[in-house]
């Protein structure tokens, strides 16, 4: 550790001003990252079966675009794999603007992409060959956004810049809502399912245009700068990842699964199945997700500071067991389909997890060694949203088996609750020992320096 001495607690403020400014150029560029991919999340549920599939069977349609949507989580690990051994490797600045650089071309391409009717087999060939590659720059996106602000901070503002980078998440859901809710109200329903969806897809390139400028006049951070100075890099991360910390990324992906999955199951599953089997008008499931993630614009900072004080870790999974209490009675009420209670689920749907959401970045940041952090945080994230990509999938064949019966979106939420619940407190134990300075090899299976303090302090 390095001394603490005034002109080192000088470099230190002046280095929470430097991850500030930096963690927020590192949310513009997540925010499109998921606004690229929830333009696509609603454009499932809404239009994909109509546009990109043979109208015949409308059920066959629905079912096979939720997979395409799942596909990009499917190749997230490929991507986090690539990703992520440039990021340890040449540098986590570099390797953040390739990947905002790859998102919005490919969501850009998605929008002048012809339909089943112009080209056949082509139109859902090429659209899953483009959801491909949005997933693997997303697989390298995460890892990256969130180290570039713990890297910059000190450690005891380390959950709070972890966190900020999540609120990428409801920008990305609000924006993509409300701009379908203005082309809903401005379009006819046939001009919006013949060309107007293709307008949410365009717009990712002025948006990437301004993403790729503040990512340019971000630096490299201090922790990595210091990895090269010293020579601590690893040869090949990923490999590491697996041999020296694998009991720490089972706990990450398990701790990650309640904060991606019900953002799956709240914002792509439950618009399908509020429109088909509860009757709700598509306007309405817009607005209550408008609702909903405009709320979290509060509660993910509030979460992210209150880590600062009790742990990522705890906060995961206070987050985890809250959901599990609510996840029943959260469903039975949306059964009686009034629009209050639409919201209020919504709501509700998102505050507790948004509690794992918001401390999942530290919790990782936590419990992985600096030399292969990237690395290990957007495999463990990767493959976290490659489980969750299923859940669309799976909920409709437990909904169809059960005839809609109301519990079963609930069952779902409860599972993903749960493991987070387990997986966090493990997490907890992890970063713990770290912290003591432990070489348990089952819990710790690296003891290396922690001190991004000090090193920003530098």
């Amino acid at each position: 550790m390095y001394p603490v001495t005034d002109s080192t607690a000088i470099a230190a403020r002046n280095a929470d001003k430097n991850a500030w400014r930096v963690t927020l150029a590192s949310l513009v560029g997540t925010s499109l990252e998921s606004y690229d991919f929830y333009v696509f999340s609603y454009f499932s549920a809404l239009f994909s079966a109509s546009v990109f599939f043979p109208a015949e069977n409308r059920v066959a349609g629905t079912l096979l675009s939720f997979l395409v949507l799942a596909t990009s989580y499917f190749v997230r690990p490929i991507g986090a794999i690539i990703f992520g051994h440039l990021g340890d490797r040449l540098g986590r600045r570099a390797t953040l603007i390739w990947t905002i650089g790859i998102m919005g071309v490919s969501t850009a391409l998605i929008g002048v992409l012809p339909g089943y009717a112009t080209i056949g087999l082509a139109a859902p060939a090429l659209l899953v060959l483009l959801r491909v590659i949005q997933g693997l720059s997303l697989g390298g996106e995460w890892g990256g956004s969130i180290l570039v602000g713990v890297e910059h901070s000190t450690e005891k503002r380390r959950g709070f810049y972890a966190a900020i980078p999540q609120l990428g998440s409801p920008i990305g859901t609000t924006v993509t809502a409300v701009l379908y809710l203005v082309l809903s109200f401005t379009m006819s329903p046939e001009a919006l399912a013949s060309w107007g969806w293709r307008i949410p897809f365009l717009l990712a390139l002025p948006l990437l245009a301004v993403s790729l400028y503040l990512r340019l006049s971000i630096d490299e951070t201090p922790v990595f700068t210091h990895l090269v100075a010293e020579k601590r890099r690893t040869r090949m991360p990923v490999l590491d990842v697996f041999r020296r910390q694998p009991v720490a990324l089972v706990v990450a992906i398990g701790a990650a699964l309640l904060g991606i999955g019900s953002y799956s199951l709240m914002n792509t599953y439950t618009i399908s199945y509020g429109v088909t089997a509860l009757h709700f008008d598509y306007t309405q499931l817009f607005i209550a997700t408008t609702i909903g993630s405009v709320l979290q614009f509060v509660t993910i900072p509030l979460f992210g500071l209150w880590a600062t004080r009790i742990g990522s870790a705890r906060v995961v999974w206070i987050g985890a067991l809250t959901t599990l209490i609510i996840a029943f009675p959260m469903y039975y009420m949306l059964q009686f389909a009034t629009f209050p209670i639409l919201v209020g689920t919504m709501i509700i749907g998102g505050i507790f997890p948004t509690l794992s959401w918001a401390g999942l970045g530290g919790l990782m940041a936590d419990i992985f060694g600096q030399s292969i952090r990237y690395s290990a945080l957007s495999i463990a994230y990767a493959v976290a949203a490659a489980l969750s990509g299923l859940i669309p999938i799976v909920t409709t064949a437990l909904g169809a088996a059960s005839h809609d019966a109301w519990w079963h979106p609930g069952v779902v939420l409860a599972v993903l609750s749960a493991v987070t619940l387990v997986a966090a407190l493990a997490a907890a134990s992890i970063a713990r020992a770290r912290r003591e300075g432990a070489a348990d090899a089952t819990e710790v299976l690296e003891s290396e320096e922690t001190g991004e303090s000090a090193v920003a302090a530098r």
